[in-house]
């Protein structure tokens, strides 16, 4: 066999070098997603009653399709994600499970966990902390932190797109029912602040009950509740969302219902068909046989943007993951460029109005008008900056 020339011999050792260079090049990221399996809001239940606004399962499925859906982008980047998902049932567990990631090298956290639970594990470690279940607005203000970030849009929000969706239809006359829990008691809230915000009159405020007790019936009397008032729209505030749905078609005067029932604002709905949504909700239906919820596109687009980040750089170290992360201009098939805000770490969105059967609206809506970013009108702005723990 003839020997091969030299030209060829450079040539091949060329490549290999080529190869190897790559090769050292290449980063390789570990993640930690974190969950809350025994949500009352994953039980069986819930679950078959599709209440709008409520989670559809677990998070680390929208977490994989984003994985999947970028392997090719990682694989040209020479760059490698590996994660685990690991069940807490506790808020001490969640901080000590956050605490052995990071110390086993893993350089970011995906949580899908209740907000003070959030809280703590994002004072327990330094590597980015993505949280994609939480809407509480807290976590964007005073227990905000310089590593936590937000994919799911907070509760002010939700409302702020509602409450711009009644000035657009002139519904100008509100009438709001809310529930008794701490829960609902924060959302209330929120929402009369985006009622304030766009100049809306709240007429009166009620508060709902579900009992058994025969004494409380009245305060669950949808009719009872929406008469002796005059009003343009009923905004209810139910987190559990047994009475909400009950609500359109029973009140005393023919009304719209908003809020946590009727016309909803949400970060995702399968219905939606614009800007390549249908391709990424048919692909989520198809690898986990359920319609994908907004809690479902916080997490996809948590691997979308770790991914993204991942990929940008040759160094797996979280303070550069962090940098990178902030950094991020993203697509999220909403039409849209999307980042995270420097101020409370959520990361700008539009939001869809929805009755649960499609999409009816977008937020923001035509003619709401801001000096930097429309974006910007949904949620706490940056002069409302109430986070002490970021630039």
């Amino acid at each position: 066999m003839r020997s091969m020339s030299k030209p060829i011999l450079r040539v091949l050792a060329g490549s290999i070098l080529l190869m190897a260079s790559a090769l050292a090049q290449a980063a390789n990221w570990t993640v930690t997603v974190l969950e809350d399996m025994t949500s009352p809001a994953l039980e069986r239940p819930q679950l078959d009653r599709a209440y709008l606004g409520h989670p559809g399962g677990p998070a680390s499925e929208g977490w994989n399709l984003a994985l999947e859906d970028a392997r090719f982008e990682l694989d040209a980047a020479h760059t490698q994600i590996s994660s685990k998902t690991i069940s807490v049932s506790s808020l001490d567990a969640a901080r000590t499970a956050a605490q052995q990631a990071e110390k086993a090298g893993q350089q970011a956290l995906v949580v899908n966990l209740p907000a003070s639970w959030v809280t703590a594990v994002a004072m327990a470690v330094k590597v980015p902390v993505i949280n994609v279940g939480a809407g509480a607005d807290s976590l964007r203000e005073a227990q905000c932190r310089r590593n936590l970030l937000h994919t799911l849009p907070s509760e002010r929000m939700r409302t702020d797109a509602l409450a711009q969706t009644l000035v657009s239809r002139k519904w100008s006359q509100v009438l709001m029912l809310s529930g008794t829990t701490v829960e609902d008691r924060v959302s209330s809230a929120a929402a009369q602040a985006s009622l304030r915000r766009y100049g809306l009159k709240l007429v009166a405020d009620r508060p709902f009950k579900l009992s058994a007790d025969p004494r409380e019936r009245d305060l669950a009397n949808t009719k009872l509740l929406t008469s002796g008032v005059n009003y343009d729209v009923i905004w209810v505030v139910d987190a559990d969302g047994e009475f909400a749905r009950t609500l359109p078609y029973n009140t005393q005067a023919a009304r719209p219902v908003v809020g946590d029932a009727g016309m909803v604002a949400l970060g995702w709905h399968a219905q939606y068909e614009r800007y390549g949504a249908p391709q990424v909700s048919r692909r989520f239906a198809k690898a986990y046989k359920r319609a994908m919820t907004q809690q479902d596109w916080a997490s996809w687009m948590a691997g979308k943007a770790l991914s993204l980040a991942a990929g940008s750089l040759t160094k797996s170290a979280a303070p550069e993951l962090l940098a990178a992360l902030n950094s991020l201009n993203l697509d999220g098939s909403k039409g849209v460029s999307m980042q995270f805000r420097p101020w409370d770490g959520q990361l700008q969105q539009t939001l869809l109005l929805t009755d649960g059967q499609g999409v009816i609206g977008i937020a923001p809506v035509e003619g709401v008008l801001h000096p930097r970013n429309v974006l910007d009108t949904l949620g706490a702005d940056s002069p409302e900056k109430r986070c002490t723990n970021r630039p």
